[in-house]
């Protein structure tokens, strides 16, 4: 499924992205822009952005699944990633007064 438009970017192509991402740090927080960076895109709309985050959400659990990784872990590293989720979404700068252009 095409999950950007702009770049024709394919949800596998960011799955995969992600992926490799992980193998050199399970830890880092991926955000949109790394990711687009890393397949020598950029954001162009941008609108993308929250099925993006979704995308880095389900990859990254379904990543440390295979590791057996701590409950503990995951639920600090979920907040991190919900609260960028909210903030590309919209939610953070409704909040705080910012209109979209």
């Amino acid at each position: 499924m095409i999950a950007c438009h702009c770049n024709i970017i394919t949800e596998a192509d960011i799955e995969q992205t992600i992926m490799a991402m992980l193998d050199e740090d399970r830890w880092q927080l991926i955000v949109p822009v790394k990711v687009y960076h890393a397949m020598e895109k950029r954001g162009i709309c941008c609108r993308c952005f929250p099925n993006v985050v979704d995308i880095i959400i389900r990859t990254t659990d379904a990543y440390h699944a295979r590791f057996d990784t701590s409950e503990e872990d995951m639920v600090s590293y979920r907040a991190k990633l919900l609260e960028l989720r909210n903030h590309y979404s919209g939610d953070d700068r409704q909040q705080a007064g910012v209109r979209a252009a």
